[in-house]
């Protein structure tokens, strides 16, 4: 068995799935656009000021805290249908790669800092077997905020290690896909590293090792995520239940 380890945002997806959930989240709730404003720019000002990624994922999700777990998951559905239906979600390059290791045979693996609301659907969309996410703790039915090991990192590499050791997986049958920086762990962690977009530090890692190049996403497709769902899947994608 080969395993391929695919991050989502801006490398299976075209879009930040944490921001975009969060503001359609809100809709949703029925607050005004001035509340997203507020919490998608508390979280920037902070990341622009050096606050890290792992302190700011834990940030994001305290957000939901108090919010009911069949609430984030509905509306994690109802976002992926909304955001699909406008045909620019999906990141071709990067989709059109993880059919190929489906083909093959491997075992198809989601790694992000996004949580199983966001996640989820895209698993099934894209027949994934396992999603490796940040995983805010639920008490009674409800969101506590708290999620103790965000996968953030050198995270992403951990557990993409210890997934291999548990399915006997040598990393050189393995294949990472990313697109920033802060991926570089997971990439190291596998024996076919792909860099996905022009990131200076990824790029430099796959020229050392032999690795791979894909086309990164470009510019955001659309401004703000539409407000009402469309059921419908992309053509040629058949929803596969996640094993």
């Amino acid at each position: 068995m080969d395993l391929a380890f695919f991050d989502v945002d801006e490398t299976l997806i075209t879009v930040k799935s944490m921001f975009r959930y969060l503001r359609f989240h809100y809709r949703e709730r029925g607050l005004p656009e001035s509340a997203y404003d507020q919490a998608a720019g508390t979280l920037r000002r902070r990341s622009a000021a050096g606050i890290s990624r792992l302190v700011t994922n834990r940030e994001y999700y305290r957000l939901y805290a108090g919010r009911p777990r069949q609430e984030l998951f509905a509306h994690g559905r109802a976002w992926f249908d909304a955001e699909l239906a406008c045909g620019t979600l999906l990141h071709l390059p990067v989709v059109n790669a993880l059919a190929r290791h489906r083909a093959r045979g491997a075992r198809i693996v989601l790694v992000s800092g996004s949580f199983r609301p966001c996640l989820e659907p895209v698993a099934e969309l894209l027949g994934a077997d396992d999603i490796l996410c940040s995983e805010p703790s639920y008490e009674d039915g409800y969101c506590t905020g708290v999620v103790r090991r965000p996968v953030i990192g050198t995270e992403k590499g951990r557990l993409a290690r210890a997934l291999m050791r548990r399915h006997a997986v040598d990393p050189s049958r393995a294949a990472a896909y990313a697109d920033h920086a802060s991926d570089l762990d997971l990439l190291r962690s596998v024996g076919h590293p792909v860099a996905v977009g022009e990131d200076l530090v990824l790029g430099a890692h796959v020229a050392g090792v032999g690795g791979g190049t894909l086309p990164g996403v470009g510019p955001a497709p659309l401004s703000r995520p539409p407000a009402a769902p469309a059921p419908a899947p992309a053509p040629g994608w058949p929803r596969t239940p996640a094993r």
